[in-house]
């Protein structure tokens, strides 16, 4: 009995001892995989935009679902901080959101800012191309062209940007016959000069000030020359080629010109203050290309929503998540009877230009 006893407790001990090198091998195997997972989101948030700011921090739930390769990623290259540009990207991410497509949910948003570094766009475009985004949003004409430089496979999105023929992004803005497609921000020019001649009847010439290195206002620019002829109103082109030369070129108008017209033009747009800082305090109006300019001093425009334009945008991309054909689609353009009329009426009062009842009845008002 005794030796039947020490057999029945010797087998007892062997199982507890298999039972629990059992369950030890199971939570080494549950640490191993909780660390892959970590060290897994952990290379994707390395690979994510260092630049992107605090956009990055939303997606670290979609990284998880990206494992499993159900989440769709966008990959997001904005040239500049300035309100036009950042209301495009919101415009974007709201109108991806109607159609399903919700950041953090069944897609990932890699958003970056160049911060108007032409080099940096650079340098993100390959890093989205690189990680494998299923689609990419291009927002200004230098972040379209430096995407659009590094892949010709990848769909690329792109919106505030002039004039995308001309910019080298597509074959023809009616059939884009390239993987690029997108939202114009081509300005209704000639209802702006319209009401620079109405808001300033006196002017007699006018100076065209933008960034000679961006190709939209460079467009633009000519555009409005050519209209300026058919009015008969005399101008002169101001350019600068980097923000240190805004200031100068400011002050040189100071009794040349009568106003100012400023296109779309993302360097003028971020330093639109600094402008109106001097055009301003000089009895200079300007006349500029959309609502943010004016809110930076500019006395009036007639433009479209950036906002909006973001939403084209939007579309345009979930219809190509959904198959269709980019390479097919035409540019798309605001229509200028939904442009709105935006004054300024501290910049008039400073100006000493009185603004016709009929244009501030309708007109957006900003104090």
């Amino acid at each position: 009995m005794k030796t039947g006893k020490r057999v029945l407790a010797m087998l007892l001990s062997l199982a507890l001892l298999a039972s629990l090198a059992a369950c030890g091998g199971n939570a080494d195997e549950t640490s191993a995989v909780s660390q892959k997972s970590d060290a897994g989101a952990g290379t994707e948030n390395a690979g994510g935009a260092d630049d992107a700011g605090t956009e990055n921090a939303g997606a670290d739930n979609a990284g998880t679902q990206a494992a499993g390769g159900d989440v769709i990623k966008i990959g997001a290259i904005q040239l500049a901080e300035h309100p036009a540009l950042d209301a495009s990207y919101q415009g974007f991410v709201e109108a991806m959101a109607e159609r399903g497509y919700v950041d953090g949910e069944n897609i990932v948003i890699d958003f970056n800012n160049a911060g108007g570094d032409i080099s940096n766009c650079t340098t993100i475009a390959e890093k989205l191309v690189n990680n494998g985004s299923d689609l990419i949003l291009a927002i200004a004409t230098p972040a379209a062209q430096a995407v659009a430089a590094k892949t010709t496979t990848i769909p690329i999105v792109g919106t505030a940007v002039t004039d995308f023929a001309e910019a080298g992004l597509v074959n023809d803005n009616e059939a884009s016959g390239t993987n690029v497609c997108g939202s114009s921000d081509m300005n209704p020019i000639a209802e702006q000069l319209d009401l620079l001649k109405q808001l300033l009847p006196e002017a007699g010439k006018i100076g065209i000030m933008y960034c000679s290195s961006e190709d939209n206002s460079r467009v633009q620019a000519e555009l409005a020359e050519s209209i300026c002829d058919g009015l008969e109103l005399a101008w002169e082109e101001y350019t600068v080629s980097d923000s240190s030369m805004i200031q100068s070129v400011a002050e040189s108008m100071i009794g040349k010109v009568d106003a100012v017209y400023i296109p779309t033009d993302n360097l003028m747009a971020e330093a639109m203050a600094t402008v109106t800082m001097i055009t301003n305090a000089n009895g200079l109006p300007c006349i500029v290309g959309e609502e943010g300019m004016v809110e930076n001093g500019g006395l009036a425009t007639y433009g479209l929503s950036y906002y909006n334009l973001g939403r084209m945008a939007g579309e345009m991309a979930a219809d190509v998540l959904e198959g269709a054909d980019i390479s097919a689609m035409a540019v798309k353009r605001v229509a200028a009877e939904d442009c709105t009329l935006c004054i300024n009426m501290t910049a008039a009062a400073d100006l000493q230009v009185t603004i016709p009842e009929d244009l501030s009845a309708k007109a957006t008002i900003i104090e």
